[in-house]
């Protein structure tokens, strides 16, 4: 993605509640295929303002929450929404560098920013034994997308596959893959109802001589 690409990006998502698809089901059904424990320790990476965190800890109580995103703006509106709660650390850091030690690393749509196996390979690190990496990733569900969906991918993402490249990229950084879940329509909505509510038409004119 250009820089006039993402500022484009972090501008239209300022004051959303989220960047990305995703709702507290995906969670949940990660938590439960991985058996997080109650008390893990878990990073939501490029976490945006924060819209996975209550999710999260749902789904491990005792646990605590390390929250990370390079975006200012997006870091702030986290550390408003849960300043004072012992279970949730927010940073300023860079997804790609990710420190300490995690029983799960979660990243709702931003290992596009990385790469799959990129991703994967700079977080194996910092993650636990037996700890697990969930993710959600863009991929074609089609063999034969339209010309205009394929334009419109490969100017900005020309790795973009479909699943069954999701799963080699994922052994290929050295990982299993434990389960796959596509987004459903709630998810959808959870991103693009607020997205849509924020966006605003401007019009010049001018009259005529």
């Amino acid at each position: 993605m250009t820089s006039d690409a993402m500022d484009a990006f972090f501008k239209l998502h300022r004051d959303l509640p989220r960047e990305g698809p995703g709702e507290p089901a995906d969670i949940a059904w990660a938590a439960a295929l991985a058996g997080l424990k109650p008390a893990a320790q878990m990073a939501d990476v490029a976490c945006g303002p924060g819209a996975d965190i209550g999710p999260l800890l749902a789904a491990a109580p005792k646990g605590h929450v390390t929250a990370l995103d390079k975006t200012a703006h997006f870091v702030d509106a986290a550390r408003a929404d849960w300043r004072g709660d012992g279970r949730v650390t927010v940073l300023k850091a860079d997804m790609a560098a990710i420190m300490n030690s995690y029983d799960m690393i979660w990243c709702a749509g931003a290992v596009y920013f990385l790469g799959v196996t990129q991703a994967l390979t700079a977080w194996r690190k910092p993650l636990n034994a037996g700890g697990v990496i969930a993710f959600s990733e863009a991929c074609w569900f089609t063999d034969s997308p339209s010309d205009q969906a394929k334009a419109l991918w490969n100017k900005d993402y020309p790795s973009m596959t479909d699943e069954a490249g999701i799963t080699a990229q994922v052994v290929a950084a050295g990982y299993e893959v434990l389960g796959t879940r596509r987004l459903d329509d709630a998810a959808w909505e959870a991103y693009f109802t607020p997205l849509k509510r924020g966006c605003r038409c401007c019009a010049l004119t001018q009259m005529p001589p």
